[in-house]
């Protein structure tokens, strides 16, 4: 390890809160779909800040936008209104075709907003307070209380507990498993689209579909979670409207700001007529300018450059490339996903892949310690995926030790 490198790990070991077991690195600055660390290393960059850097780094339209932002407003409160945060609402309405929208700050913020809301719309129909909420196994929807709560992975809960209370835990893609946890008291049914953190996931379309349909039966709230999912990395905007599977409440974030912290939840208007009121829910932060200049601007992206259309295509490459690693090593025992949100599964853990993959310039996620993640900016090219996939291939046959090549 370089001394320059050396010296900015110790200082944040001696500062920061030891929450996180870094990787050896000090990132500097990035350029399209590539970062550089502050001895002049490049990386081509497959996690994309865990799913943000849709756009990828240095976009010059995006810098330009919170440039001109910065010169005009970053913060106001929620006391005023703001010409950035009605531009982003409306735009995030008509891609959603959702009808109301709460700027948070994070995603776990959106999740906890969410919560909230379809308690409220509970309590309005009966003013008790012990209805309950059914997530799934394998989730992750945040670190906050109320989103750790509903996060269906123990070992992320157990250290905090007791958490809000009157969850239940069903199987995705099981929908007698969701039934069974149904009483009269549910009111919402939480889920990811895909799951991220979980293991790539995608739920099904008949699933989906069936879980729609008791909601709807049953007076129950459906939250879709596209924290992660979202935000066109499915190849759709959002990765329920692949089935056309609309929910009641949507949280979003992570691409949605590409960058900037900014989250939101969105929800009907029978919701928003039912549930939150003046006073219910706030955020100091939530929908400053800066912020939902950030999000106007990538919208606007998006659409420019027919991003949508873009990751369909790159992204049938990139499961054919990865297909083929799956019959080339014995030790990945399937590849699952959507879009550009894929894993490799492997029969071993996965750490001295992605280690080895850091040392050749290739910067790659796990999602369970057995799971290789792979979020790219969603611009990366064929050409881009050509070369991950070189330098993955190294790095697996030098990485897993007796992992052998199969029949390729």
């Amino acid at each position: 390890m370089a001394e320059k490198t050396q010296q900015y790990i110790e200082r944040a070991e001696g500062a920061l809160l030891h929450t996180y077991n870094r990787y050896p690195i000090v990132l500097d600055r990035g350029e399209g779909v590539y970062l550089y660390d502050i001895e002049g290393k490049k990386y081509l960059d497959f996690a994309a800040g865990i799913a943000v850097f849709s756009l990828g780094y240095n976009n010059p339209e995006y810098k330009e936008a919170l440039k001109d932002q910065i010169d005009k407003l970053t913060h106001t409160s929620n006391y005023y209104y703001n010409v950035p945060a009605i531009e982003a609402a409306e735009k995030l309405k008509k891609v959603s075709g959702m009808d109301r929208v709460f700027f948070t700050n994070s995603g776990a913020e959106a999740i906890e907003g969410a919560i909230k809301a379809a308690r409220k719309y509970a309590w309005e129909k009966d003013g008790c307070t012990d209805h309950e909420i059914i997530a799934m196994h394998h989730s992750f929807h945040g670190r906050t209380m109320g989103a750790l709560s509903v996060t269906g992975t123990p070992k992320y809960r157990e250290p905090f507990e007791p958490g809000i209370g009157h969850v239940k835990f069903a199987q995705l893609n099981d929908f007698d498993s969701v039934l069974s946890c149904v009483t009269p008291k549910t009111c919402a049914i939480v889920l990811e689209a895909v799951q991220g953190e979980g293991g790539l996931m995608p739920a099904t379309e008949d699933f989906l579909k069936r879980v729609r349909a008791l909601c709807e039966e049953k007076d129950i709230l459906l939250i879709l979670d596209e924290v992660q999912c979202g935000m066109g990395r499915t190849g759709f905007l959002f990765a329920w409207q692949r089935y056309g599977v609309k929910p009641d409440i949507m949280a979003v974030a992570k691409g949605v700001g590409c960058g900037v912290p900014v989250g939101a939840f969105l929800m009907t208007e029978e919701v928003a007529q039912h549930s939150l009121k003046a006073g219910d829910h706030g955020t100091t932060y939530g929908g400053n300018p800066l912020a939902c200049a950030a999000v106007s601007k990538v919208l606007d992206l998006f659409e420019k450059y027919d991003l949508l259309h873009h990751v369909r295509e790159v992204s049938a490459y990139l499961e054919e490339k990865l297909d083929g690693l799956v019959s080339q090593f014995d030790c990945i025992r399937l590849r699952r996903g959507a879009g550009l949100m894929q894993g490799l599964v492997f029969d071993r853990p996965v750490a001295p892949v992605i280690n080895e993959a850091l040392s050749r310039g290739l910067i790659l996620i796990n999602a369970g310690p057995e799971i290789l993640r792979l979020v790219p900016p969603l611009v990366i090219t064929k050409e881009n995926v050509d070369e991950m996939i070189g330098i993955l291939e190294e790095s697996i046959a030098a990485g897993t030790g007796s992992c052998g090549e199969g029949s390729l």
